[in-house]
């Protein structure tokens, strides 16, 4: 199971799918520009910064996990 679980999470880490995170407005904005450098550059910004709530929800999970296994074998 645990295997299972680390390979699926493994997975889906390694595995990256393009996101435009822009809003519309950003978006329509930062198009009317030639090169496209800096909607490039707002895009990647947008999706670093919707990292950290993922990875924060991510560590308090592991952590109540962890909590909740090791209650579980102090009372066996």
């Amino acid at each position: 199971m645990k295997r299972t679980v680390f390979l699926f999470i493994a997975l889906c880490l390694l595995v990256s799918i393009p996101a435009e995170a822009q809003c519309a407005m950003c978006r329509a904005v930062l198009e009317t520009e030639e090169s496209g450098n800096a909607a490039k550059g707002i895009n990647d910004g947008i999706a670093y910064l919707m990292l950290f709530p993922y990875l924060l929800i991510g560590t308090v999970g592991y952590v109540i996990y962890r909590m909740r296994k090791k209650a579980h074998q102090e009372e066996n």
